[in-house]
């Protein structure tokens, strides 16, 4: 079976957050069973084109509006990531630097799927599955079944995952006309709330489509951005399936970013270790519970609470407790953190941007890991923490509600609040002191989530068994 997936990121080749983690991951293990998997992404000036070789296995040119393009189709040559990478190539726009922010960002994705199209088209090829990513390739599912240009895919068909619905990539409909030949009659399926609106345009277009988590799934009818309509009236076609990990990637026993390896038999020792460094790096006491934050500092992922949480946290507790945050975003969240950084050396410290390797040591060498996200569809970090033994503290929403059962309960291993506030989180943060007081239930809880199964191997084949239910459709 030939499954092409679309997005505008992948790990390792360009992330910004878990949807590169995914496609990173997801097309591995399916090829690993026995499926044809490749990923289809822009081309980004970054480090990892500059250390690979890529051959060019298709040329052409195409239309944006009155604009002609020409396009490379880039092929990673060796397959080092366990499936197919291809990359188009766009001079002027999709050869650039960052993933996000250009003024012009919408005219990149939509000439990213035109062109897609059109290489898979006049190449001959007919995938058995197109798999849409993201609002970024949103618009193809229209595009196959109502242009007139690619009839010849207008029976292949298309899933199309939600990995966040807030974000829509809609945009007016003065640029229509970027689109090539479609049926008029069909307009209605590009149009949300008077606008041209991918992601709900891929909703109403793609035969089934799939959320990161099964609560996500049910959240959306609810809290959507606007589409929640269309997401009651779409349910009979949404199926949530709950993202895995990359358990190579993620590995306490052999990660070569950790400076000590560990397994479940030797968590406790190992996280000490692990612990000891990371603080001796940031001058904080060993000794003392830690409790991280790694993120981006954004409304959603509920960072603007932190500030306060924390402070309040630290006059509540005293010299009991230190903090460790990585992350980047909102201007106003970073100069509150560097200013609580300032203000309390010995407790809390603070990284502004992103370093991969950090992370790793972090979850290796935390006790807890915080998450009060507003919108949560799914969530690796919790995940990530737990394969390394690290106790997450998150909010009852989304994925976090899916792979999370607290310590109240006989088999939880985390610690849940309910809502995105700073009593909720300070209330945690309590809760958290306590358990880590808890020398033989630390322990415990460390073997029992290290011992748990988050891998893609169960996500892969739910996706597997998907694919299978549609082909009796053609």
């Amino acid at each position: 079976m030939r499954i092409f997936h679309l997005s505008a990121e992948c790990y390792p080749v360009a992330k910004i957050g878990g949807l590169a983690d995914v496609v990173g991951a997801l097309p591995k293990y399916q090829t690993q069973a026995g499926l044809q998997a490749a990923v289809v992404m822009p081309y980004y000036n970054r480090k990892f084109v500059h250390d690979n070789v890529f051959d060019t296995v298709f040329q052409g040119a195409t239309l944006l509006g009155t604009r002609r393009l020409y396009f490379e189709i880039l092929k990673e040559t060796t397959n080092k990531l366990g499936f197919e990478l291809y990359l188009i190539k766009i001079p002027g726009l999709l050869d650039r630097e960052n993933i996000y922010g250009y003024p012009d960002e919408k005219e990149q994705f939509i000439a990213f799927q035109i062109a897609f199209l059109d290489w898979i088209n006049w190449s001959g090829q007919t995938p058995d599955i197109v798999h849409c990513h993201d609002h970024h390739s949103g618009l193809v599912p229209f595009l196959m079944y109502h242009s007139s240009l690619y009839k010849r895919l207008a029976n292949v068909p298309t899933v199309f995952t939600i990995h966040n619905g807030q974000y829509h990539g809609a945009f007016g409909w003065e640029k229509l006309d970027y689109l090539p030949e479609i049926d008029f009659y069909k307009t209605g399926l590009l149009d949300w709330n008077g606008g041209i609106n991918p992601l709900a345009s891929a909703v109403k277009c793609c035969w089934r489509f799939t959320t990161v988590s099964p609560n996500y799934l049910q959240e959306l009818s609810y809290s959507s951005n606007g589409l929640e309509y269309l997401f009651y009236i779409e349910r009979h076609k949404g199926l949530g399936i709950l993202n895995g990990i990359d358990t190579e990637v993620w590995n306490a026993e052999t990660d070569p970013m950790l400076p000590e390896h560990y397994d479940a038999a030797g968590v406790t020792k190992g996280k000490q270790k692990n612990k000891e460094a990371l603080c001796a790096r940031f001058n904080l006491d060993p000794k003392k519970p830690l409790i991280t934050f790694i993120g981006r500092l954004v409304s959603e992922k509920g960072s603007d609470l932190l500030p306060a949480a924390i402070e309040r946290s630290l006059r509540l507790h005293g010299d009991k407790v230190n903090f460790l945050l990585l992350g980047a975003g909102d201007a106003l969240t970073e100069a509150a953190l560097m200013q609580l950084k300032d203000t309390y050396p010995a407790n809390c410290n603070v990284f502004v941007g992103y370093d991969e390797a950090l992370a790793h040591q972090i979850y290796a060498g935390a006790d807890f890991l915080l998450m009060p996200s507003r919108v949560e569809p799914c969530g690796l970090n919790q995940l990530y923490a737990i394969r390394y033994g690290t106790v997450p503290m998150v909010r009852t929403t989304g994925g976090l509600k899916d792979t999370v059962i607290d310590v109240a309960d006989e088999d939880g291993y985390g610690i849940r609040f309910d809502e995105a506030s700073v009593d909720d989180i300070c209330t945690a943060v309590s809760r958290a002191i306590t358990l880590y007081s808890d020398t033989k239930k630390m322990q415990l809880l460390r073997k029992r989530m290290m011992g748990l199964d988050f891998s893609w191997d169960r996500s892969a084949k739910e996706y597997i068994d998907l694919y299978e239910s549609l082909k009796p459709q053609l």
